[in-house]
């Protein structure tokens, strides 16, 4: 089912194109990141998608229509630092919370357990530490059981422990089968949660898909010997050595998947060409976004 359908959106604000002629589609079940530096349109995009920003043009669809006009009781979202009543506890809260949504709040102590904020449901929230008070957040958001999770940047802020916490609820809340619609500008946590997305850079949607198709499958290779000269026509001979390039006395090679480490130095060895370096690295989301945006500066 086509949770979101997103074609040609626009939004300016005087001279800065915010978001321009953005189309995505969000199927159920994806976990999907809006990858992009600040200022790309990722905060924009999601106060449109949930009715918080009027668009100057282009248009959205919730759930193929189903919900017609109120689609919004089927989200939940967590845009902004986290507001609560310093002075209720985190059972108090949510029942507030559930009290605004109007819906039943005899889940309370179970979405407490799933952010892992059980063992701490009578202490206040001013006691709270940040990553706790951003994890009470996507607890109230899940109030209501809705189908579909926004989340702006969740991370942001938190220390690597408050990191790590969030990222595991946000994993967990994932397993049961919701769909996730996660703004964020750290690549390394969008590729650890999201299992597809978009990467934006000044209003533009510059590449989408899953997280393994975005990534290209070359493998980076760090290689050196002694004898360089000889090292280098051996590579040269093999075609899934994609590109070679000289640096400081080492050769870094793009090379195709299927051609492991282990094979270079075989190959090396049997021609007498003994290696005293030889690393091994895959590309990473980082590698291929600075790759995707580099010429858009």
């Amino acid at each position: 089912m086509k949770v979101l359908e997103i074609q040609q959106l626009n939004k300016r604000y005087g001279r800065i194109q915010a978001v321009d002629n953005l189309s995505l589609n969000i199927e159920k079940g994806m976990i999907y990141g809006l990858l992009g530096p600040n200022g790309s349109g990722k905060t924009t995009t999601l106060g449109m998608i949930l009715g918080i920003i009027h668009p100057d043009s282009g248009q959205f669809e919730w759930f193929e229509g189903h919900l017609g006009d109120n689609p919004r009781k089927q989200m939940g979202a967590l845009l902004e630092t986290p507001n609560f009543y310093p002075y209720l506890n985190a059972i108090e809260n949510l029942k507030l919370i559930a009290h605004i949504k109007q819906v039943p709040d005899t889940e309370i102590e179970e979405l407490l357990e799933l952010v892992n904020l059980l063992h701490r449901k009578d202490a206040r929230f001013s006691s709270y530490s940040l990553g706790m008070k951003q994890r009470l957040a996507i607890a109230a958001a899940l109030v209501g059981n809705p189908e579909v999770l926004i989340f702006d940047e969740p991370t942001n802020g938190l220390d690597p422990q408050g990191i790590a916490e969030v990222r595991e609820t946000i994993q967990k809340i994932a397993q049961s089968g919701k769909t996730i619609i996660m703004a964020s500008h750290i690549l390394y946590e969008v590729e650890k949660i999201c299992s597809h997305v978009a990467i934006l850079k000044n209003g533009k949607l510059l590449a989408t898909g899953t997280v393994g198709s975005i990534i290209n499958d070359d493998i980076t290779i760090e290689v050196s010997c002694q004898n360089l000269h000889a090292l280098k026509n051996l590579l040269q001979q093999d075609s899934r050595v994609n590109k070679m390039t000289e640096i400081n006395g080492m050769l870094m090679l793009e090379v195709s998947a299927e051609l492991e480490a282990e094979e270079i130095n075989k190959m090396a060895a049997q021609e007498q060409i003994y290696l005293h370096h030889l690393v091994r690295k895959s590309k990473s989301l980082e590698d291929e976004f600075l790759e995707i945006t580099k010429d858009l500066d």
